[in-house]
């Protein structure tokens, strides 16, 4: 039987607020560049969809641009995140690596299930040393339906999870949670809404208090 931790990545795990601006800024600098863009970033309607997969993002950012329009955005902002993640510019939360030696030591396999792109999961996890913990991280890329329970399911078909928990800031993971059985915590952090970690079996300031709430699976299962 497997116990696991599966952990989102954005605003969970790192903190993405430290390179989303620069990067969007860029975009849609680019975006101006080619004329295809007039006025400011509009950096607060993206925090307001924030952990949605890339294709709705650009969807909601770029409602009356053809489909080429937003694919080229997409691609130059993917490169620009990866660009700033390895120029040193983001930052995992404060307490990861601790809480990961923390649940490793207690026998409990991690897992990411992020709705981020392949490309920039690899920077991040490569760049801060991340799979020295972290058995496998599974992108919404690798799910047709682009949901985050299905993400999860797949990870709980192939490791055979029978109990576990994930730990994320939006409702999409308190419902990949609830949809495969596992203990739901909320993540109280930059980009989470009340109302949706409302739905969560626990909510969380600080990754730190993590060891408290999974401090009985070993003894007693999530």
């Amino acid at each position: 039987m497997t116990k696991a931790v599966i952990f989102d990545m954005d605003g969970t795990l790192f903190q993405t607020e430290k390179i989303l601006e620069l990067s969007l800024e860029d975009t849609f600098q680019y975006l101006h560049s080619i004329g295809e863009w007039e006025g400011g970033t509009p950096i607060e309607q993206y925090r307001e969809i924030m952990g949605v997969p890339l294709p709705e993002v650009w969807r909601t950012l770029l409602p009356s641009h053809s489909v080429e329009i937003r694919n080229k955005a997409d691609a130059y902002f993917l490169d620009r995140l990866i660009a700033n993640i390895n120029n040193g510019k983001g930052e995992l939360y404060p307490n990861v690596e601790r809480v990961f030696d923390h649940l490793k030591a207690q026998g409990l396999s991690i897992y990411i299930a992020s709705n981020g792109l392949i490309a920039y999961l690899e920077a991040i996890t490569s760049y801060y040393g991340l799979d020295r913990w972290v058995t496998e991280t599974f992108s919404i890329e690798q799910i047709e339906s682009l949901d985050k329970a299905d993400l999860v399911r797949e990870i709980v078909m192939k490791y055979e999870v029978e109990e576990g928990a994930v730990v994320g800031d939006r409702l999409s993971d308190i419902r990949a949670a609830k949809g495969n059985g596992l203990k739901a915590i909320g993540c109280r952090f930059d980009f989470a809404k009340e109302e949706e970690l409302a739905q969560a079996d626990v909510v969380l300031d600080d990754l730190i208090e993590l060891q408290e709430v999974l401090s009985g699976v070993v003894k007693n299962g999530l």
